[in-house]
């Protein structure tokens, strides 16, 4: 058994088994940047869609355009796979698309925040959204602290 790895798998194995991973973490991001966007796309054909105001609409069209903007670096690392396939170079793919599921996140986390700004805004005041946005936020903050701090604590591996 390789010590350092923690499992009896070659470096092949593991680059396989880590891009598993990483395609089935983008299967349930997408899933629900895909709700997100539904949603999104169906609110501009509501009737009520006419009485939002400037700042809401350019609020929303920003939404659409991350909401989409996370679409597609979440289909990035399959495209970067299909780029590279059969060439050998799998632990490049996996680093890759680790990048490219960590920017997902990012960018899936200021849409949560934004959505969530945009309908306080709209269903209760504007005011009511800048709080909603910001402590929406402050939990995407902490969240994402308490999980690179749990990652410090960890033994490091080469997995």
């Amino acid at each position: 058994m390789n010590e350092t790895a923690g499992r009896d798998e070659t470096p092949e194995e593991r680059a396989d088994r880590n891009f598993a991973d990483i395609l089935q973490e983008l299967r349930v991001v997408l899933t629900g940047t895909q709700l997100i966007s539904g949603f999104l796309l169906a609110v501009a054909f509501q009737s009520g869609f006419r009485d939002l105001d400037a700042d809401e609409v350019v609020h929303y069209l920003v939404l659409v355009a991350v909401a989409g903007l996370a679409t597609l670096l979440g289909m990035t690392p399959v495209v970067v796979h299909r780029l590279h396939f059969a060439k050998r170079m799998k632990p490049d793919v996996v680093q890759l698309g680790n990048r490219f599921l960590i920017a997902t996140l990012v960018v899936v986390s200021a849409l949560v925040v934004g959505v969530t700004s945009f309908i306080f805004e709209v269903v209760v005041a504007r005011t009511a959204g800048v709080w909603a946005g910001a402590a929406t936020a402050a939990v995407v903050v902490l969240l994402w602290l308490l999980a690179w701090a749990a990652r410090r604590r960890a033994p490091d591996r080469d997995d």
